[in-house]
């Protein structure tokens, strides 16, 4: 909420300033720490890539600060590394269950943007198309995501 709220209220340092505070937590004396910032780089690269596809394409169009468009904005980076957290902890039991993974991110994610476009987190409203292929995108993203996490 700190990273789409800060964004819809001209605060884009917000969000990445508390994600940082959650990897510092996920960190704190995990005997794993190097493999856990291997993973959150992972996904920062990964989901700077993935954003900045969906905004070149038209999918959406997330408000921007720092960054032009299409590049995605460092705000929503900082989402896909607070997932990234995730992954290990309370998503653990995902690992190895790709199809449960891809249903699971072709309904979560496209949630995610709708909320993120409903707070004011975008410049317009996302249509169908864009949230099916959002769907499509996350379908594929999830299990890609606990791949990289499976290899680091």
């Amino acid at each position: 909420f700190a990273s789409v709220l800060g964004a819809a209220r001209e605060l884009p340092w917000l969000g990445p300033a508390v994600v940082v505070l959650v990897v510092a937590c996920n960190l704190y004396k995990n005997p794993r720490w190097p493999v856990e910032i291997t993973l959150t780089a992972a996904a920062e690269v990964f989901g700077f890539i993935v954003d900045t596809g969906l905004g070149a394409f038209g999918v959406f169009a997330p408000v921007h600060y720092w960054l032009p468009p299409p590049f995605s904005p460092v705000w929503m980076v900082f989402l896909w590394v607070n997932f990234a957290t995730l992954l290990n902890v309370s998503l653990k039991w995902l690992h190895g269950r790709y199809f449960l993974a891809a249903f699971l991110g072709a309904v979560g994610g496209p949630a995610a943007y709708y909320g993120g476009a409903q707070l004011g987190a975008t410049q317009e409203a996302l249509s169908i198309e864009s949230l099916f292929v959002l769907a499509v995108v996350w379908s594929a993203s999830v299990p890609a995501l606990f791949f990289t996490a499976k290899i680091v």
